[in-house]
């Protein structure tokens, strides 16, 4: 099973219901996330390692694919597994038998796998950067989940579910104070909404609402901190330059460019729900750079 769509669409929670639903589902679901995991020590995180393989390999340990036997591996972010490491992973998911770094023997395994990704895996295929025979051997079954801005028909029923998963009912009356509703016009601001950070963007607004709605002991959530274009029909008007005579030209451009680092790190981290890796390669900046450029501008502690 190969699930491809952007962050955020609900990649590993279609993988869990998949599981869930399976003649496996009594048995263990694993993840591992390719993109999160050392290249140096991706090798051990799937396979396992003997003890002393190499330096810190203080025990033997067991990887993922031991880990899941009789039952699911979840691979998330399959695009981010280096080069290097696919011809291993292709052998063991033809084979079903694997070896653990430094071992001499090999282990069979009895494992469902599915992956997830974000990226275009033909496309990554195309560029040399994903082997054409692990990709198929991974989309034997491929589904692709769409972004919120491409089915936002489905917005408030998605709203008023997640609502009642944070602990608040939609269809009461309004007498209860525990009981909470979505107010007409927060249903049509979430709906104008692109989303970029899909269903994951959606349930965290929905969560800080529900919370300031509490805290304000209102009975109706308002849809707090959207962009201003998310609420109005109106395209955003340019934002127009205020200098200061004062002040000469090199004085003036720093500012501006304070200010621009501030705003442009606010809505890149925000786009990725703060994920500093994740921001870093869709704009193609290098991943310390952007931790010091948030940590500089406050947004992002230690």
């Amino acid at each position: 099973l190969l699930i491809g769509g952007e962050t955020g669409t609900g990649k590993d929670l279609l993988a869990r219901a998949a599981h869930a639903a399976s003649p496996r589902a009594k048995g263990p679901f694993v993840v591992v996330d390719c993109g999160a995991v050392v290249p140096s020590l991706i090798e051990s995180e799937l396979f396992g390692h003997e003890k002393g393989a190499f330096t810190g390999a203080s025990e033997a340990r067991k990887g993922a694919f031991e880990l899941a036997h009789k039952g699911s591996l979840f691979l998330d972010e399959i695009g981010e597994l280096p080069l290097a490491m696919q011809p291993k992973l292709l052998r063991a998911l033809e084979t079903r038998r694997i070896r653990r770094v430094g071992g001499e023997r090999e282990l069979p395994v009895d494992i469902r796998v599915m992956a997830a990704t974000h990226r275009d895996l033909k496309r990554e295929v195309e560029r040399g950067h994903f082997r054409e025979d692990l990709y198929f051997r991974l989309a034997v079954v491929p589904l692709h989940l769409p972004p919120l801005r491409e089915r936002r028909q489905d917005i408030p029923l998605i709203a008023r579910a997640l609502l009642e998963q944070l602990g608040s009912s939609t269809s009461a009356a309004h007498s209860d104070h525990d009981q909470l509703a979505l107010a007409p016009e927060t249903l049509q601001a979430l709906s104008a909404h692109d989303w970029p950070g899909n269903v994951r963007e959606l349930r965290n607004v929905l969560e800080r609402s529900a919370l300031m709605a509490r805290a304000a002991g209102e009975h109706v959530v308002r849809a707090l901190g959207l962009p201003a274009q998310a609420v109005s029909a109106e395209a955003p008007t340019p934002v127009q330059a205020a200098f200061d005579p004062s002040k000469s030209y090199r004085e003036t451009r720093e500012l501006w460019e304070q200010d621009f680092e501030r705003r442009y790190v606010t809505w890149l981290l925000e786009r990725h729900q703060g994920n500093v890796s994740s921001a870093a390669r869709s704009a193609d900046m290098d991943r310390k750079y952007l931790h010091k450029l948030a940590k500089k501008h406050g947004l992002r502690g230690d």
